[in-house]
């Protein structure tokens, strides 16, 4: 059901459920993402596999369901062969593919639209590292078309999300300035919970949240989950905004195989300490499944 509450005015009294990682739900049911576009070739070449992801969650109970657009880009479209005119029509399936599988269910279901990092179009792996050597502004004219083209197929809300480093946050913010969609923001952590992946203290980078309106949340995602509490308890001193948190499973990604490594340690338990830190949008992110969704 598409929701009749604004997504900030539900989290003012609520917590709500994010689904879990889309990647890996689309490869349990048999699809190929080792391609530059991991989960975004599907959708010109698959599109009713991440309608059935995202049903997947929604049955988990999932409350928002963020979109298939991580790693879609103009640029990354384009090496494939794809218009811009297409490009922009793919990214707007990306949002119509979320709505249509809260279609009929009893419960509001938001949409939040996934904007990924510019690490995420290089696919390999620098969205863990930031800092790739471009300014400020030159990173706020790669991702204002994205975020315009998102915007225009009106989701419940943009996630600026695995976000490195303080100079990819500024740009973000920058370019979703006036699209007319609240976001959320959500930096990619070290393990301690206190510093960017690019290394900068958590405290200056949620500061650049903390007195603008348009950012409904503030959080981290693709993180250890052992990360979240302390990162969590950042977030709501710094900015007293509703936090949101969506670890991985604790595995690490190898960017040079392409795969995951170590053991996997969320625990959907921990969900009562989360909320208890001020999260309000809990939910996982690369590798944790509708199972454990459900659980949390």
């Amino acid at each position: 059901m598409q929701p009749a509450r604004p997504l900030a005015a539900a989290l003012a009294g609520e917590t709500l459920v994010l689904d879990g990682g889309l990647s890996n739900q689309l490869a349990a049911q048999g699809c190929d993402l080792s391609d530059a576009l991991w989960s975004a070739r599907l959708l010109a070449e698959g599109p009713e596999e991440i309608a059935a992801a995202h049903a997947a969650y929604v049955r988990a109970g999932a409350q928002v369901l963020i979109t298939s657009s991580y790693q879609a880009t103009y640029e990354g479209f384009a090496r494939r062969g794809t218009d811009r005119a297409a490009a922009a029509e793919l990214l707007a399936r990306s949002v119509g593919l979320a709505r249509r599988a809260a279609a009929g269910v009893e419960r509001e279901v938001w949409v939040a639209a996934s904007v990924g990092p510019y690490g995420a179009m290089l696919a390999d792996g620098s969205e863990y590292r930031g800092r790739y050597g471009l300014s400020v502004a030159e990173l706020e004219r790669f991702h204002r078309p994205r975020i315009e083209t998102l915007a225009a197929a009106a989701p419940d809300v943009l996630a600026l999300e695995t976000v490195p480093d303080e100079d990819e946050a500024r740009a973000l913010l920058a370019a979703a300035e006036g699209c007319g969609v609240p976001v959320w923001l959500s930096y990619s952590v070290e393990a301690d919970g206190e510093r960017t992946r690019a290394g900068q203290p958590l405290t200056e980078a949620f500061a650049l949240a903390a007195g603008n309106d348009q950012v409904v949340a503030v959080g981290v995602n693709c993180c250890e989950p052992a990360a979240v509490d302390r990162a969590t308890e950042i977030a709501a001193k710094v900015t007293g905004k509703p936090v949101v948190v969506y670890p991985n499973s604790g595995e690490q990604w190898d960017p040079a195989a392409r795969t995951w490594r170590g053991d996997a340690t969320f625990d959907p338990s921990w969900v009562s300490a989360w909320r208890a830190a001020g999260a309000r949008l809990i939910g996982g992110c690369c590798r944790v499944g509708p199972e454990a969704i459900a659980r949390l």
